[in-house]
């Protein structure tokens, strides 16, 4: 790999030696970036090599470069992406198309066949928590070797022990690494090592020739950092225009991080797209989920910043009066989420943590993953609301894996949890569908995090949590019992002096 790499500096940067023998070689030394078409920008990667790609779901995505790789034909790529996309687009027609050896992500999403090739022992996988991953790619562009984080301390990231790899014959093959351990300030951290690639694929909005970049509301995601984090960087944008025409003001990414522009309209399909609509429609298997959505609306405050994870918790958004004054921060890159659209207004660019359509309210704000997360991960969001298919009487939370089921990586649930200053709910069903209690003395599926949970609302009762002493009761559900309770749960809990019906804002 050393090897590769400097073989692609000395690429990029061999007209810059030029510079040094021979300064009359000015029109040399100012080559073009743009690049005729998709297919001549990817088409010297080779086999083997390691690609960072741009985007969240398929929001964002190079699909234009993606596609062209395909006709490539090379293989046992490592591909180093938040997620691995659809089957019938983006990053999944590689995977179809049997030319990834080993995909980095921290979320698998819908993606069956990437689960296929994985179970089968046909597709290494690495899974690292959203916000890391994110942070290991901003420290690989800005020269920083490693780093140190809450995020994933107490878990299998820090452990080791993920299976990487299996045998097609069954078993493991490969296992995660464990991380080192130190402390700052009395709190535990673990290391991080930075990313870097051979190449980077890139999705933005509009370029200069000279390289320089603007991206377009929650299409930014992962690709400014992961621009900067390439030892070549292409870029594919949907306009193009001369130098001096961008304003420097609106400038997102500068030129010196791009080494090759291509315009390319490839389509933009939306993953999830939900149309707002008058009067929700509830049915009575998803009443108990708007039940506990409502019950946690109820501890959101006027000026509150709250991110809402997938499940019952984004049910949340829905329940929000114009008074109340939240701000909802999606992972993705937006503060200031506003409902899903009507019809005819939707945006391929502008999408929600579940990969959903939304819009934005006044005063909202576009940024990349890198910066969300140092929202997150800094302390400043007050509320985080997830599910969880278990939770701990301290308060220990797992919610990302369960070995039974298909797999779909941690997301940023991780990163939340590590949060020092934020306020965690989890909200869930008080029963497995098999009738097991999801509130247990001990968790036994995989953490997320550590007596990291606050709150706990199911459609049975809301728990308070202390994460020395444990549950206490304080709210009832209609027509359910302390004894109903005591039978379904699976931990010692206390009860509150005085318990109250559980709270509804209607």
């Amino acid at each position: 790999m050393n090897s590769f790499y400097h073989q692609l500096r000395s690429l990029k940067y061999s007209m810059i030696k030029m510079r040094k023998n021979c300064f009359s070689c000015t029109t040399f030394l100012k080559k073009d970036k743009v690049y005729p078409n998709p297919l001549e920008a990817v088409k010297d990667v080779p086999s083997g090599a390691t690609l960072l790609v741009g985007g969240f779901g398929i929001c964002g995505t190079p699909a234009g470069l993606l596609k062209a790789l395909v006709q490539t034909k090379i293989k046992d790529l490592t591909i180093i992406s938040n997620n691995c996309g659809l089957e019938n687009f983006g990053i999944g027609w590689l995977l179809t198309n049997r030319q990834i050896k080993r995909m980095v992500s921290s979320y698998v999403g819908e993606n069956e066949e990437f689960m296929r090739q994985y179970k089968d022992g046909e597709l290494e996988l690495e899974i690292i928590p959203q916000g890391t991953l994110a942070e290991k790619i901003r420290a690989g562009g800005a020269g920083i070797p490693a780093f140190y984080t809450p995020t994933g301390r107490s878990t299998l990231i820090e452990e080791g022990g993920w299976p990487i790899k299996f045998k097609k014959e069954g078993g493991v093959m490969m296992i995660s690494e464990g991380k080192e351990r130190r402390s700052f300030n009395g709190m535990p951290y673990i290391m991080e090592t930075a990313i870097k690639s051979d190449f980077a694929l890139i999705k933005a909005f509009k370029a200069d020739r000279s390289g320089n970049l603007i991206f377009r509301k929650s299409a930014r995601n992962f690709n400014p950092p992961m621009c900067k984090a390439g030892t070549i960087s292409i870029v594919e944008v949907e306009e193009l225009v001369e130098v001096g025409e961008l304003d420097p003001e609106d400038i997102d990414v500068s030129g010196i991080y791009v080494d090759r522009i291509v315009k390319s309209n490839y389509e933009k399909p939306i993953e999830n797209l939900i149309l707002s609509a008058k009067n929700l429609e509830i049915n009575p298997t998803s009443e108990i989920h708007h039940r506990i959505a409502r019950r946690a609306v109820a501890e959101f405050k006027k000026g509150m910043y709250v991110n809402l994870g997938i499940g019952i918790p984004s049910i949340c958004a829905s329940y929000i009066s114009k008074n109340m004054d939240i701000t909802f921060q999606c992972e993705n890159g937006v503060l200031g989420m506003g409902p899903y659209p009507k019809k005819d207004e939707e945006d391929a660019d502008l999408i929600n943590a579940a990969q959903e359509s939304i819009t934005v309210l006044k005063g909202a704000s576009y940024f990349s993953s890198d910066e969300s997360f140092a929202m997150i991960r800094g302390g400043h969001l007050d509320v985080a609301v997830l599910d969880g298919m278990q939770v701990s009487q301290y308060g220990d939370l797992a919610n990302w894996f369960n070995p039974k089921k298909m797999n779909k990586g941690m997301g940023s649930a991780m990163d939340l949890v590590s949060s020092p200053n934020s306020r965690i709910i989890v909200c869930m069903e008080h029963l497995t569908p098999d009738g097991e209690p999801k509130i247990v003395q001990s968790c036994e599926l995989p953490l997320t995090g550590e007596k990291c949970v606050d709150m706990i609302i199911t459609e049975r009762c809301v728990f308070t949590v202390d994460k020395l002493n444990g549950l206490t009761l304080v709210e009832l559900g209609d027509n359910v019992s302390i004894e109903n309770v005591i039978e379904s749960t699976g931990c010692e809990f206390q009860v509150a002096d005085v318990v109250m019906p559980m709270k509804d804002i209607n």
